[in-house]
């Protein structure tokens, strides 16, 4: 017993029990409705075998028991057999429900980690194709063409400015009697081709004393003074 290899995987377990029981167990292929309680039966006939513990057996029963292969052998009309292959009774309305669900439940579980694993490779590819591609440079926009002297709009020429009129000039009524004029009266006393403003301050015989803007005063003859 002592020399006896160790089995190590449920899977090496379930390999051991199919050849040990090949009326009952399979390796491959469609697996047979096993008896209700024969873990009890297992422990009782191969205990100290291949140095098999109970709960070795028992991860192994459960692994065997929940692969799709006895899933699909849970069926309708299905009879369940004991160790040595001998029928134990067909199986219940009840219990063919369940395996149809975990069936279910099993291939719905491994079609999402497919689509998983799909859409993590998409994004893999996307990635490494954006890394691989080289930017696009941006391509400079052809300058426009230079128009032709002749297909170029001639300018409108501005219009010519307005002659400036010059100023009319003013005219003024010289001063002939100096009797009409009086102390604080305003007029012109003629300077050159100018005209200047005065304030009459005095008008005497021999002519008008005027005070200019600028603030001088002066004594002016009547020749030189104009309205």
């Amino acid at each position: 017993m002592e020399n006896q290899p160790k089995l190590n995987s449920s899977k090496e377990v379930i390999a051991f029990l199919a050849e040990r029981f090949p009326h009952c167990f399979s390796a491959e292929g469609e697996a047979r409705p096993l008896k209700i309680g024969i873990f009890q039966d297992l422990v009782a006939r191969v205990e100290g075998e291949m140095s098999l513990s109970k709960t070795q057996l028992r991860s192994a029963l459960r692994l065997y028991t929940s692969s799709w292969r006895y899933l699909y052998g849970i069926k309708a009309g299905a009879t369940r057999v004991d160790l040595d292959g001998n029928p134990c009774g067909v199986l219940d309305e009840q219990h063919v429900e369940h395996a149809r669900k975990q069936l279910e439940e099993a291939k719905a579980r491994v079609q999402a980690q497919r689509a998983e694993q799909q859409a993590k490779k998409r994004e893999a590819a996307a990635s490494a194709d954006q890394e691989e591609t080289p930017r696009r440079e941006r391509k400079a926009r052809p300058a426009a063409p230079r128009r032709k002297e002749s297909e170029r709009k001639p300018r409108a020429e501005k219009p010519a400015a307005k002659p400036q009129r010059a100023p009319r000039e003013e005219r003024h009524t010289p001063v002939s009697d100096l009797s009409v004029l009086s102390v604080g009266q305003n007029l012109k006393v003629k300077a050159g081709n100018n005209a200047m403003d005065a304030t009459v301050l005095e008008v005497t015989k021999d002519g008008v004393r005027v005070q200019l803007t600028s603030g001088m005063s002066m004594i002016v003859r009547a020749e030189h003074l104009m309205f």
